[in-house]
């Protein structure tokens, strides 16, 4: 069987073409990596490092040219949570342009551009994009669908997080796949129960199963044009009517509160960590105990704002140190560094507390130990990129259903 094409946007430092390659059955023939706000591409220089730089776009996406991107079977990437909003209608355009830089539109044009867009779409975001903005819960992910269906796609989704189902780390992400209306998976979904598809048939339930009770079912139709959606949808409500699963197709969509089923091998903390190969400066120094403890530690306290107003400030505790014998908690960009911090990791060893190192962090996400260890770039950028990663083993077991499926 030949491997599908794949188009990788929003590429970081590579996770969705590990968890696809890793399948055998994808190759990537076009990439894109971009940080707009800084001068050095870090993310891209590692990305080169490990796949080469051929077919690799270091360029702003907004202002790549959609001629020079080739076709492919499958677009994906992890998109930028941000306003999503339609700013405005273009006469005589084939429909709407969000506001300038927001990269969802980036994704859009492509696809409305291309004369042979890709047949498959493979997504991943922060879970609350299901709920945002707080204004007017669930508009942002309504506009995707809307602006997927004008543009012939059946959308399916679930927020998965990666510890449910054995991975070593608790890590909630949307992942949503797209079927233009040419496949026969969109014919699929066409024609299925809907209960069925999202409890047990669909591409997502078949890789990372759930239990039959589906909690909330809520069926209903976004209606509207994209502008009519992003000024009116779900307006003055206080919950979004999107669950943690659902799919959508012509406009109807159909959503539920699943919970995962899985029964199999669990990772923890204590399995990735590195044993005696940990240099001296990833120790935290026992004088420092009582600020990290202090970070981590219930709080209930008068604290005063810069314009002098005063406020009561609470918070909960955390474990400290961290559980080994559990999967770790969600590595944040801010991982990396001395400073003392509430969100840090911090494990406990014969020689004392310290920080999880750049393998270790490396590993929670299931990278290959030191893939972005290149010359130049510094520990705490390490950190940062796996802050801002996905956990490469969803997107290998996502990706190696639906290849089953489309082969079927």
């Amino acid at each position: 069987m030949k491997k599908l094409k794949v188009i990788e946007l929003f590429a970081g430092v590579g996770g969705f073409r590990l968890g696809l390659e890793h399948t055998g059955n994808y190759e990537v023939v076009w990439s894109n990596q971009w940080e707009p706000s800084t001068k050095v591409q870090h993310a891209s220089m590692v990305y080169e490092a490990r796949f080469g730089g051929q077919n690799h776009c270091n360029e702003d996406i907004s202002e790549v040219q959609t001629k020079d991107i080739p076709d492919a079977d499958i677009l994906v990437g992890g998109f930028p949570c941000q306003d999503y909003s339609v700013a405005t209608t273009l006469q005589n355009s084939k429909g709407l342009i969000g506001k300038k830089g927001v990269l969802w539109w980036s994704i859009h044009r492509i696809l409305s551009e291309k004369k042979t867009p890709p047949k498959y779409l493979f997504l991943e975001n922060v879970d609350r994009l299901l709920k945002s903005p707080s204004t007017q819960r669930g508009r942002d992910f309504a506009l995707m669908l809307k602006s997927l269906d004008d543009l012939g796609y059946a959308v399916e989704w679930r927020v998965i997080n990666a510890a449910d189902y054995g991975m070593p780390q608790r890590r909630r992400r949307i992942f949503f796949l797209g079927y233009h209306k040419s496949t026969p998976l969109y014919k699929a979904l066409k024609k299925a129960d809907k209960k069925d598809w999202i409890a047990q048939q669909g591409t997502i339930a078949n890789a990372f199963p759930v239990q039959n009770t589906l909690e909330n079912y809520n069926q209903f139709t976004i209606k509207g044009d994209l502008v009519e959606i992003s000024e009116t949808f779900n307006q003055g409500e206080k919950l979004s009517p999107f669950g943690n699963t659902g799919a959508s197709i012509n406009g109807d969509v159909f959503t539920a509160k699943t919970h995962p089923n899985y029964d199999g091998p669990r990772t923890v903390l204590a399995d990735v960590l590195q044993n005696g190969e940990v240099t001296e400066d990833f120790y935290i120094p026992s004088d420092e105990y009582p600020k990290w403890e202090y970070l981590k530690g219930a709080k209930k306290e008068v604290r005063t704002a810069k314009n002098g107003f005063e406020y009561n400030y609470s918070e909960g505790g955390m474990i400290f140190p961290d559980a080994l014998d559990n999967a770790s908690r969600t590595i944040i960009t801010g991982e990396g560094g001395k400073s003392p911090s509430r969100f840090k990791h911090v494990v406990k060893t014969p020689k004392g507390l310290r920080r999880l190192t750049p393998m270790e962090l490396e590993r929670l996400n299931m990278f290959p130990d030191n893939h972005t260890q290149i010359k130049g770039i510094s520990d705490t950028k390490r950190a940062f990129f796996m802050g801002n990663a996905l956990v490469v083993g969803v997107v290998e077991q996502i990706g190696k259903t639906l290849f089953g499926k489309i082969n079927i």
